[in-house]
């Protein structure tokens, strides 16, 4: 059970939250101060803005839930990931910022056209509705976690509807740059509560801790797979898969993806906005690891027992659950703060990132929609609160869910990453190109992709079989396998490329 200093902890969050983002609302004069922060935000804030968003709750609880299950090899992405960062500050970055770009997708819209950029913006919409739906829905777990000790029936939705309110707050008052500085404290925040976590857990294990999961193979970081060919394409965490895969997946997550631009285009200058992008990848690095360890000393704190053992329903509930029990009066409400602040830090950067998308990218294309420029930063509040209350919705979706949240918030961002990444190359590499060819690339990859990631798997003898609909139970009796995750990324892109290419042929 929680203690009184626990929710002293969390209502003072609760209140410098509220705070923060009311003292934010009078700085906002224009949609530029709203959505880029004026255009002035130090490469540093902006740098810890990155990570705090894109890891979130799925780092906090997830990342401990693969590593409890299994061993580091998640480790590995990273390495993909400075990769894929380093390829975007260096080809990417200099036509954003030499552009005065607003979005990401005005670059396609400079490149092909309006429609392509309203078709690549309601795709990332989408795409951020269903990826940042599961981390707010991981962020209910550990609150149901507690409700339940407590003995209180708090359902998911009603967890999720209050993170959600509380997120709209500030997020709708303050603009990018609450945002951006709320995500500077809330990293702060969930780190200190991670380095609290290992020292209680370090104190609470035996002395044989580290023998015991190195004997056992959980402290293997390096994976470069047993059955060759097979393991690296249905395996997420070989070795090849992780970096190649990871390095693709990054450079559409930190090239494509206006969750990520839009803090880039925040910068003061290019040599900034690139200071922030690579910086952020080594800070990933320290943070999965820190996660990491954290799952692997809660394997060796309960003993080495499944989930099941525990009482649990998911691998996501371990860390809740040792918060609870494990974890002294203060400190756990410390790491709760640090979970809210974790996940309501990636919410309010999709809600301003897609208010502003609808704004700038869509809402033109509508010939009937007519707005003044004064009354824009109006329409930007409302649009940040219609697409908060339709996020709490999305995320109720997930409960039945049993896969690690984490990877199943990357494997949904894998479904459309490949056919932007793909769309933004093909503007990039191709002259001959046309706005007719990258629509119809763009449109084929991701149904390709649909097909793929439902249907195609590989069987026993390794051949590529595509299943109508394969039940959890057609997959298990007869060994079939799917493509990995990382792939998933690279294969959209090379089939957006590759078609737009062909079809651009017809052009002089």
């Amino acid at each position: 059970m929680l203690s009184t200093l626990d929710y002293i902890v969390l209502i003072g969050y609760i209140v410098a939250v509220i705070w923060f983002g009311l003292r934010f609302a009078g700085s906002q004069n224009s949609t530029t101060d709203y959505f880029l922060g004026g255009r002035n935000l130090p490469w540093w804030a902006v740098c810890l803005s990155i990570v705090a968003t894109e890891t979130s709750t799925l780092t906090v609880i997830g990342i401990p839930a693969v590593a409890f299950g299994g061993t580091l090899t998640f480790l590995q992405l990273t390495i993909g990931y400075l990769l894929g960062r380093v390829v975007v500050s260096i080809f990417f970055l200099p036509k954003y910022m030499s552009g005065d770009l607003v979005t990401a997708y005005s670059f396609l819209g400079k490149r092909f056209g309006a429609n392509l950029q309203a078709l690549s913006s309601v795709t990332f919409i989408g795409t951020r509705l269903l990826a940042d739906g599961v981390r707010l829905f991981a962020t209910a777990i550990p609150i149901k976690v507690i409700a339940d000790a407590a003995g209180l029936s708090l359902g998911y939705p009603v967890i999720i509807i209050f993170i959600g309110l509380l997120t709209i707050v500030y997020t709708y008052f303050g603009g990018l740059k609450a945002v951006v500085w709320m995500d500077v404290a809330q990293m702060t925040l969930y780190l200190l509560a991670a380095v609290g976590s290992i020292a209680v857990l370090l104190s609470a294990v035996d002395d044989n801790a580290w023998n015991t999961l190195i004997s056992s193979g959980k402290m293997k970081i390096l994976d470069f797979g047993e059955n060759g060919l097979r393991s690296i394409v249905t395996q997420p965490y070989v070795f090849w898969t992780a970096v190649f895969g990871g390095a693709v997946f990054s450079m559409a997550s930190h090239g494509t993806d206006h969750l990520i631009v839009q803090r880039l285009l925040a910068c003061r200058s290019l040599r900034d906005s690139q200071k922030a992008l690579v910086g952020s990848a080594f800070i990933v690095m320290v943070q999965f690891a820190l996660f990491l360890l954290i799952g692997s000393l809660l394997w060796v704190y309960y003993g080495g027992v499944g989930v099941n053992e525990l009482g649990l329903s998911r691998g996501d509930e371990i860390f809740p659950k040792f918060i609870i029990d494990g974890l002294p009066p203060g400190i756990s409400g410390l790491v709760l703060a640090g979970i809210l602040a974790a996940a309501m830090s990636t919410l309010s950067s999709s809600l301003n990132a897609i208010a502003s998308s609808t704004l700038m990218d869509v809402m033109p294309r509508i010939k009937r929609w007519k707005i003044s420029p004064e009354s824009e930063l109006k329409a930007s509040r409302w649009l940040t609160l219609f697409w908060g209350v339709v996020f709490m919705f999305f995320a109720t979706l997930f409960e039945d869910q049993k896969n690690p949240v984490v990877e199943l918030g990357l494997s949904i961002a894998s479904f459309t990453y490949g056919a932007l990444l793909g769309a933004f190359l093909l503007g990039m590499l191709n002259r001959r190109a046309q706005e007719s060819d990258a629509i119809f690339s763009f449109a084929t990859s991701v149904l390709v992709m649909i097909l793929i990631i439902f249907g195609l798997r590989l069987d026993v003898d390794g051949v590529w079989t595509f299943v109508i609909r394969p039940s959890a139970e057609t997959v298990s009796s007869a060994g079939l396998k799917a493509l990995a995750w990382p792939w998933y990324t690279f294969v959209g892109a090379f089939i957006s490329v590759f078609l737009g290419s062909l079809t651009a042929l017809r052009h002089r």
